[in-house]
């Protein structure tokens, strides 16, 4: 029988199936942080449960933590609470805890790649829905709940109803200035924020296999913005590249049969998917949202849609519309902004920091923008200072920040004021993400970059 390469994945992880019910599901890595774990820990204590496999468990501060001054206590009482709760938790059930601080701490979906914990074939949870990020490795990554990360900790395994499959195929090539960030929001605006409701997502085909591994995470962490449980893609040599050598990946002989394993894991040719898609990659061009979720996105130099042009919902897309401050036809490209975000899950990593450089170098950050530059992790940190970006940057009249979600949510001090507009390369622009009143366009990179240094929504591909 021919499988699909989420099949083989899950199949091989099935402790037991219920007949009628969901499957129960043996979990390889758990990543855990400081929000979702307080009250599972609490579970654990008042049952008087440990936690089963340790060794398999990972926690690192993140969304509660400040992007400046984090030698200093937290000032956030219930931020401080959640932090202390989590270092204590970990030490008590001997989990690896990276808290503020620690040369490995920084966003969970960040340094779970970076240190080798996400490989292929794996099993992967946590309790934040952006889970997704670890698929780009051909892992079954995906958020879960509080109750959920409890069941975790005691017993290794979840009790989950296998999802239906889809697969997205993006082939030719995409024009030059695009980035897997557009990729994202341009399938996202096609299948609409419940498009994928129910399925657990594969993406394949030209584009795919042409991104690095830091694109395939930004592609996969975005799944869950069009209702996906999870994405995932193909490992090949660029993933066995990526992890080759990191503290946590198999070495030696272990490796060996690693790969003899992680070599397999790839769709059958005549494996039959539940539903398909198929775009054309040349197709796409920068993406900017102009609404208030992140199907509300176009191509940078379209003009917003007429609600008469969408299928139902008039009432919500003009509130929408009314809440952002905008018209229909309104062009996006000279829009003014307030603040530009450079970081978060999606879009926090190294290479995203050079994007950004390439755009803004020799030109002067615009004087009313309030620019916040977060880097994803420590080591995303130490290599924006190696490579010499941050000499750019700085150059260019911007300051780095320290390493957490920061502006991504509205759950730390890196809030967006009511009625500003930011130009966010995080994942969400729901009214209030960013901050109660905040006003959220999301786009890559490139586009936050040129919106720094002109002051307006501008293409960037008219600043290279």
């Amino acid at each position: 029988m021919s499988n699909t390469l989420f099949d083989k994945v899950w199949d091989s992880h099935v402790v037991q199936k219920i007949e009628g019910g969901p499957d129960v599901l043996f979990i390889d890595r758990h990543l855990v942080h400081e929000v979702t774990s307080p009250v599972a820990f609490l579970g654990l204590k008042n049952r008087g449960a440990k936690v089963m496999s340790p060794e398999r468990t990972f926690a690192t501060a993140d969304h509660n933590t400040p992007t400046i001054n984090q030698h200093l206590p937290v000032a956030d009482p219930l931020s401080a609470n959640q932090l202390k709760a989590l270092e204590e938790n970990a030490a008590e059930h001997g989990i690896s805890y990276w808290g503020l601080g620690h040369e490995k701490n920084g966003i969970v979906h960040v340094v779970g790649p970076e240190y080798g914990i996400t490989q292929p074939g794996a099993t992967i949870v946590c309790g934040d829905s952006h889970t997704s990020t670890h698929g780009a490795f051909g892992a079954i990554a995906f958020g879960i709940g509080t109750s959920e990360v409890e069941m975790v900790l005691s017993t290794q395994c979840i009790m989950q109803p296998k999802p239906k499959s889809m697969r997205i195929t993006v082939n030719g090539s995409l024009s030059k200035g695009v980035t897997p960030k557009d990729v994202a929001l341009f399938i996202i605006s096609q299948l609409s924020t419940s498009g994928a409701t129910g399925y657990f997502v594969e993406y394949a085909g030209d584009v795919f296999k042409s991104l690095s591994m830091e694109g395939r995470m930004t592609v996969c962490n975005l799944s869950i913005e069009m209702g996906a449980r999870g994405g995932i893609i193909a490992p090949d040599e660029k993933t066995f590249e990526y992890i080759k050598g990191r503290e946590f990946t198999p070495k030696g002989a272990a490796w060996d049969k690693a790969m003899d394993y992680w070599s397999t894991l790839e769709t059958d040719a005549d494996a039959v998917f539940d539903k398909e898609y198929t775009f054309d990659g040349s197709a796409i061009e920068p993406m900017i949202t102009y609404g208030t979720n992140p199907g509300m996105g176009m191509g940078i130099t379209n003009g917003i849609p007429t609600a008469e042009s969408l299928d139902g919902g008039v009432s919500t897309y003009k509130k929408s519309l009314d809440y952002m401050g905008y018209k229909e036809g309104d062009s996006m490209i000279g829009k003014k902004i307030d603040f530009v975000f450079l970081g978060s899950c999606t879009n926090g990593r190294i290479e995203d920091f050079r994007a950004f450089t390439e755009i803004i170098e020799g030109r002067k950050k615009a004087d009313h923008v309030t620019a916040w530059l977060v880097p994803g992790s420590h080591k995303v940190l130490n290599a924006i200072k190696e490579e010499g970006l941050l000499d750019k940057l700085e150059e260019a009249g911007f300051e780095l920040r320290e390493p957490g979600c920061s502006a991504c949510l509205a759950m730390n001090d890196d809030k967006i004021p009511a009625g500003k507009y930011a130009v966010s390369t995080s994942n969400r622009n729901f009214e209030g993400r960013q901050g109660p009143g905040s006003r959220t366009l999301l786009a890559s990179p490139t586009v936050a970059a040129a919106a720094a240094v002109m002051g307006v929504v501008t293409d960037p591909r008219s600043l290279v």
